[in-house]
């Protein structure tokens, strides 16, 4: 283990993204702050920070409990990183899963306007 490591390449080694440019393209693009402060790719971490990560509709927070630059298994990653994400962020997730999308089944295609119509009505409870 170093004791520098990127954000980016920490975010790849602990497994919460699947790639480390992809780790590297959310910290560009503000999803990642540390503190309110969107951080750049290159900010080192350090032992005990709170990383913040926006994934629509919620914010989660990770908290750095040790630093690899090595990509590792699920076993070992937690270890390093514990998930403290706000309860309250975890229950709009669940409320998001629950309510805002509905079930179709595959291969039967985009609604016709009858069923449309019908989809329409029923969300309509007033």
């Amino acid at each position: 283990m170093s004791d520098k490591v990127r954000v980016d390449k920490w975010l790849w080694a602990v497994r919460i993204f699947k790639t480390r440019s992809m780790a590297a393209e959310a910290c560009k693009k503000g999803k990642v702050t540390v503190g309110g402060v969107s951080i750049k790719p290159s900010r080192e971490v350090k032992q005990g920070e709170v990383i913040n990560l926006r994934v629509p509709p919620i914010t989660r927070s990770y908290k750095v409990l040790a630093i690899s630059g090595k990509r590792m298994s699920a076993k070992l990653a937690v270890d390093f990183v514990k998930d403290v994400t706000a309860q309250d962020q975890l229950n709009l997730l669940d409320a998001t899963k629950t309510f805002g999308f509905e079930k179709r089944d595959r291969s039967i295609g985009r609604p016709t306007k009858h069923d449309r119509r019908m989809i329409d009505k029923l969300k309509d409870i007033d």
